[in-house]
């Protein structure tokens, strides 16, 4: 009987030997056989990270949440535009104008609703027949709407006004890494200015500021608290401030800073 069992079990052991070698199974994910390489170049599989400031949509009053890459697009075009002599109507224009290319006069008409007064708020866009909550189901008209109020949202909170009397503004960012803070003081010095940020930064960052043709750079290597000043004649000038999170994204975050005296 032992040797019986022996051959029994030799003979399944090939049958199914032959089987697997003529029909290979399947992983779940596989439909059919797929040949797999032996390896896969490092570069390949390297993690591509999130874009850092995707994060500050969700801060946006939006009925409709923007698709992350129109997003991201939307808040480079503003970036550009940040310290243009434009005024906001044109600047809209052209930081949506890109997403409807055969549209510029239905473009340039919405974003007259969007500046008036009564077009401010979400309930005008939320009252347009058959909004649906997903971008790629609104109608041209609505994209254009939504597209327009995002950019606005974006350049106002890009843009910190100070002037001697409002000379404290506090500004929040949000990032992949957490929330930035951006504290703006104005001091008077007799016949000087002295503008001052605090920041507080969620990881290591560098901060740039700079106007008037002069500029002063802090950095840090992790997150914490960092200040820098820069001294200004008392008359109305635009400053930069530019905040880089070498390890979180590439490109800086651009704010303006407009000093009315």
């Amino acid at each position: 009987m032992p040797t019986v069992q022996e051959r029994f079990q030799a003979v399944i052991k090939r049958r199914l030997q032959i089987e697997i070698q003529n029909h290979p199974p399947l992983f779940p994910w596989e439909s059919q056989l797929v040949e797999y390489p032996e390896f896969v170049e490092e570069s390949s599989v390297a993690l591509v990270p999130a874009w850092g400031w995707l994060a500050q949509q969700s801060k946006l009053n939006l009925p409709v949440a923007l698709p992350d890459n129109i997003f991201q697009q939307l808040m480079e075009k503003c970036q550009l535009l940040l310290t243009s002599s434009l005024p906001l109507g044109p600047k809209l224009i052209q930081a949506v104008e890109s997403f409807f290319p055969e549209d510029y006069q239905s473009i340039n008409d919405v974003a007259g609703l969007v500046l008036r007064t009564a077009y401010r708020s979400v309930d005008a866009l939320e009252t347009m027949p058959n909004l649906q909550k997903d971008y790629s189901d609104l109608q041209p008209r609505q994209q254009m709407a939504l597209s327009l109020m995002a950019a606005k949202q974006l350049l106002e909170n890009l843009t910190l006004q100070i002037s001697l009397a409002n000379p404290v503004i506090e500004q929040q960012w949000q990032t992949n890494a957490g929330t930035l803070i951006i504290r703006v003081e104005l001091q008077s010095l007799g016949r000087l200015l002295k503008l001052r940020v605090h920041s507080e930064l969620p990881t290591a960052a560098v901060l740039k500021l700079q106007g008037n043709g002069n500029q002063t750079t802090a950095a840090s290597e992790d997150a914490d608290k960092v200040s820098l000043e820069l001294d200004c004649p008392p008359t109305n000038q635009n400053y930069t401030l530019a905040v880089e999170f070498p390890g979180l994204e590439q490109q800086p975050l651009l704010l303006a800073i407009n000093l009315t005296v």
